[in-house]
Formats: structure tokens, sequence, C-alpha cells
């Protein structure tokens, strides 16, 4: 029962910084700005705004929430306020998809080796009988 026992060790799995990276990233508009930040690298808080149809304090709201998920870094140079990514909950992330990923593919080929003999069985019925 090696599956069950990784489904256990999935489930006990427990991150508060997982639940806010994904309920940050739960938003299109955060997303995008993810997005942005991954192509362009640091950038200042006007330049992430420009793409989008929508006030600055909208965006600063959900930068505000990309910052408390810890998914984007702020430095301030003078007056402007520049932002970048933070990696580490993005691996976190990525890790836990990962593990998920595993799990859910052992369990297709498990089910697609199950079908395969399924299908032989029946073959071998059919051969048998003519």
């Amino acid at each position: 029962m090696l599956g069950h026992a990784t489904f256990n060790d999935m489930v006990k799995h427990y991150s508060e910084q997982l639940d806010r990276t994904f309920f940050a990233l739960s938003d299109p508009t955060r997303r995008a700005i993810i997005g942005n930040l991954a192509g362009r690298g640091e950038c200042s808080v006007l330049e992430l705004a420009e793409p989008f149809d929508l006030s600055l304090p909208a965006i600063s709201k959900h930068i505000k929430l990309l910052e408390n998920a810890n998914l984007v870094k702020r430095r301030v140079e003078g007056r402007t306020h520049f932002l970048s990514l933070a990696p580490l909950p993005m691996e976190e992330a990525t890790n836990w998809l990962t593990a998920y990923s595993r799990f859910w593919n052992m369990q297709l080929s498990r089910l697609e080796d199950f079908l395969k003999e399924e299908e032989e069985e029946q073959q071998q019925e059919i051969e048998e009988k003519n």
C-alpha cells in the first residue's frame, strides 16, 4: 500500500505559507503581476501597474497581498518602490505540486496496468471460446 502511505504523508503536510501562496495566486491579476515580474525582473510599482486597466490603489492592494504572501519583495529608493519576486514560496508550491504529480502519475500507471491486464484476459477468453 505504498500509494496509500504516500497520500497520507501528503495530507499531513500543512503549511500556512503554502495556503497564502495559493490564495495569492488564485486571482488572475495577481498571477499576471507575478508573470510580469518574472519576465521583467525588478521594476517599480508604476511600471508594474502600466499594463493593467486598474487604479493605482487597486494594484497596490494586489501587491500588498502578494507581499503578505511573501511572493514579492519591496525595495524603496527615494520615493520609488521597486518590486521583485521572492522565490522560496514558489519553490514550496512547486515541490508540493510535484509530490502530488508523482502520486497521481503512479496511480494512473497502476490503472493503466490494470486495464491492460483486463484487456489481455478478455482477449484470452475470446480466443479460448473460438
